[in-house]
């Protein structure tokens, strides 16, 4: 009897949706509906979080038109062409008075979504994916690497065992090499996260380091907040979110939500465990690439492509500030990575304009907002070569370790937090550096960026200690470093 309501409404929502088509004139039918273009972002933005395959709850997965007509657990094949009514998947979507199984647990899909579902399967279920569309990449089949990709993103956990990588449609977990030369270099991948993100633009480990966030996404079609269990290696929340890349993931100090920012300009945070929003502003006029919480996790602190740094109260959402100036044209380039003192109320920042700054993230009680004035900065450092790309404090607060790229080639350097003196710096031929992590020892920093190539410096020299690729190569890639 469901399946006979369902259909009926289905056949109703349908007729509604498309009567503009029928009024035009009788014989005429109504346009075909695309899988590429109709079907799948729909599945992506409500139903790929929780059925693909790095998590396919109910054994059931929605990353291809093939895959929709296998069955799940259910023992019904979820789109049967030709077939609505025995389309397990459209009887789940569905709503009734209200109310339908999947998405589970957020709103119904829209009629006129749930009508290009029913018109879909009427019309044959017809898969026009483009014919070449790369290989199947999954966690049986990850990614094979003929050359080594950009590297946008490090993070070490948080006992410094491991190092998360950024790679193409996966995180990966190398085991840190030791003072005693354990776990020497061509030997230390971990584990390897695949999901569905082609890019990887941000990595955090949780404050216990249980859990990793990555921010990331489908260029130009989906962003994505992924949140894995460590010590399983599986992928707890995948959260997809607006049409294009996320980045800057920062956790609050007790573990239960993340922030980020997104390319339709806005700063969200969600829950950790469940993905649910509960903030979300939009005071920025440009990409919004980095985050950062203040002590206690009552503000937010997050950077733009709009060459501003913006202070956000947490419980009320509301923005306060500006950080940096508020003087037009008074900064060079957009803002690109923010990082907080790990026990002041500071942070540091980086850019477009190569001078890694720290600024006061509450303005003092005397000194009112006025044209012309930078007053919450603190300290401005040597200019770099080029962009910077990325800062990161020591775990003792006492240096700031930044890299940059400029015409091909890049630079690590190290500050002295208090004299600002620059204590060491790293050229790097090879390529601009997009990545920068402080052991939470404090005796090595990590870079990496173009060439795909992760450095170990010692965070007292700068000598590099140890050199590994970021992925597995064919042996005469890695022989010929």
């Amino acid at each position: 009897m469901r399946r006979l309501v369902i259909l009926l409404v289905g056949i109703l929502t349908a007729s509604n949706v498309f009567s503009r088509c029928t009024a035009i004139g009788a014989e005429e039918e109504p346009a075909a509906v695309s899988y590429q273009h109709d079907i799948l972002p729909i599945l992506r933005m409500h139903c790929q979080g929780c059925h693909q395959p790095a998590r396919a709850e109910g054994s059931f997965v929605v990353t291809s038109a093939a895959a929709l007509q296998e069955a799940g657990d259910s023992g019904e094949a979820g789109v049967v062409p030709g077939d609505p009514s025995a389309s397990y998947l459209l009887e789940m979507i569905t709503p009734i008075e209200g109310e339908a199984e999947m998405p589970q647990g957020k709103p119904p899909l829209a009629a006129a979504e749930v009508a290009l579902f029913a018109r879909w399967i009427e019309q044959g279920a017809q898969d026009d994916s483009p014919a070449h569309s790369g290989p199947q990449i999954d966690a049986e089949h990850p990614p094979v690497y003929d050359l080594p990709p950009v590297v946008t993103a490090l993070d070490f956990s948080p006992d410094g065992k491991m190092l998360a990588v950024s790679g193409y449609y996966e995180i990966l977990l190398h085991r840190v090499p030791t003072e005693n030369g354990e776990n020497a270099a061509g030997e230390q991948i971990e584990a390897r996260l695949v999901g569905l993100s082609e890019r990887i633009e941000s990595l955090a480990f949780s404050p216990d380091g249980t859990h990793l966030a990555a921010t990331g996404g489908l260029p130009g079609r989906m962003g994505e907040v992924q949140v894995w269990n460590v010590a399983d290696r599986e992928l707890a929340l995948s959260h997809p979110v607006t049409y294009d890349t996320v980045y800057g993931a920062s956790w609050t100090e007790d573990g239960t939500r993340i922030a980020f920012g997104c390319s339709d300009n806005t700063v969200r945070i969600i829950e950790a465990n469940t993905g649910k929003q509960v903030l979300y502003q939009g005071a920025h006029e440009d990409w919004v690439l980095d985050t950062t919480f203040a002590k206690g996790d009552g503000h937010l602190v997050s950077v733009s492509r709009d060459r501003s740094m913006k202070l956000i109260e947490v419980p009320t959402q509301r923005y306060v500030d500006n950080i940096t100036s508020i003087t037009p044209g008074a900064l060079k380039g957009g803002l690109v990575a923010v990082d907080r003192h790990p026990r002041e109320d500071f942070v540091a920042v980086a850019g477009a304009d190569g001078v890694p700054k720290i600024y006061r993230i509450f303005r003092l009680a005397n000194k009112q907002r006025k044209i012309g004035d930078d007053f919450n900065l603190i300290k401005a450092f040597a200019a770099m070569p080029g962009r910077l790309y990325d800062a990161r404090y020591s775990p003792d607060g006492t240096r700031l370790a930044v890299v940059s790229s400029f015409d091909r080639t890049g630079e690590a350097r190290l500050y002295d937090v208090e004299s600002g003196e620059k204590l060491w710096s790293h050229a790097h031929p090879e390529g601009g550096l997009f990545a920068v992590a402080f052991h939470p020892q404090g005796h090595l920093v990590a870079v990496s960026g173009f060439d795909g190539e992760v450095l170990l410096l010692d965070a007292d020299s700068g000598i590099i200690l140890h050199r590994f690729f970021s992925v597995p190569l064919p042996g005469d890639q890695v022989a010929s470093r």
